[in-house]
């Protein structure tokens, strides 16, 4: 059996991305070990694509400096060599992952030709330009393509929760109407210029308040905005749920509505839930949704700019235009759709 690691450090949407890949690898008989952050760690441990994962301490370290990460990531570098790897795929392709892949050891160290900051100079073999302009997800199953991999499917696996995880996720439900449907909101995400206008978040919930139970998810970051389209008037679990107990909450629900974030991509990862993604200023042929058509649904806006893929909006008039639309009347037919209310 040869043993694979696959590189990948941020963020949550990029990481589950890469599941399908993972997953491929195995069926076709290889080991499969992962070297991700914080942010991928709950992701993939336990997960069975994966039959080994290491921890890079990279947010630890960049928000708090101390020695003892240094240390940690010198032993890491340690462990990976000792795997003796034969082939090691970075799926990063950013300048943080090239130090990894030059001292991973692996006999073989394969970047795509589309990379960036350098990152080539941690691999010894460059795949070929590829000008599909596919979905990630299928631009990641390039690599398996590289090797002459059969892909028959394109499978998302995520860890088992604890019992102790599904006690705590029943315990945030336990007032809930079952004879509602369950709506999740996860209204925020990194980029600001990815968020969908607040009043058109405000129309969407004055239709659904009487017709759904409403269960509003984020992080502490992101209380005021959901403050600021009523998200306190209901189930509000901003700051008090980590990515385990999100994949579980996620199990429960019967629709998520977000704008291109990682909690989209996890509760399409999760495969229970519909899904209805709203893209600003991203590319939906990157990011959106596929799969049935019925179930996972993209909707975008109409500006004239978009897809931009700016983290912020480089327009000097009319900033963030992107944001207005989709009209809530868009969204809300889409919801009639899927739930038949």
């Amino acid at each position: 059996m040869k043993k694979i690691l696959l590189v990948k450090l941020s963020a949550l949407g990029d990481v589950i991305f890469n599941i399908p890949l993972a997953n491929t690898l195995k069926t076709n008989g290889y080991e499969v070990h992962w070297l991700t952050t914080e942010k991928g760690i709950d992701l993939i441990e336990n997960n069975p694509c994966s039959d080994k994962t290491y921890l890079l301490p990279l947010y630890s370290l960049r928000n708090h400096f101390h020695i003892k990460y240094i240390f940690q990531i010198i032993k890491l570098i340690i462990d990976l060599r000792k795997e003796q790897y034969d082939i090691a795929f970075d799926c990063q392709r950013r300048l943080k992952s090239m130090p990894f892949m030059l001292l991973s050891g692996a006999k073989r160290r394969i970047i795509s030709h589309h990379s960036t900051e350098y990152a080539f100079l941690g691999a010894n073999e460059i795949m070929p330009e590829d000008k599909s302009n596919c979905h990630m997800v299928k631009f990641n199953q390039k690599y398996a393509e590289y090797l002459g991999l059969n892909i028959d499917e394109i499978k998302f696996t995520l860890p088992k929760q604890p019992q102790e995880i599904k006690d705590k996720v029943n315990k945030y439900l336990e007032h809930i109407d079952n004879n509602k449907p369950k709506v999740v909101i996860a209204p925020a995400t990194t980029w600001k210029a990815k968020h969908w206008d607040i009043e058109n978040w405000k129309k969407v919930v004055e239709f659904l308040e009487d017709k759904c139970n409403l269960i509003f998810t984020g992080t502490n970051a992101d209380k005021e905005l959901i403050s600021k389209i009523n998200g306190n008037k209901f189930i509000n679990l901003a700051g008090k749920t980590n990515l385990k107990e999100m994949m579980e909450i996620f199990r429960h629900v019967d629709l998520v509505i977000s704008p291109d974030s990682g909690s989209a991509h996890l509760a399409w990862a999760c495969s229970k839930p519909a899904l209805i993604e709203i893209f600003c200023c991203t590319n939906t042929r990157h990011f959106g949704c596929f799969g049935n058509d019925n179930k996972y649904i993209t909707i975008v806006g109409n500006a004239p700019c978009r897809p931009c893929n700016k983290r912020h909006c480089p327009k000097e008039t009319e900033k963030n235009i992107c944001t207005k639309t989709p009209s809530p009347e868009e969204v809300i037919n889409v919801i009639n759709k899927i739930l038949k209310l």
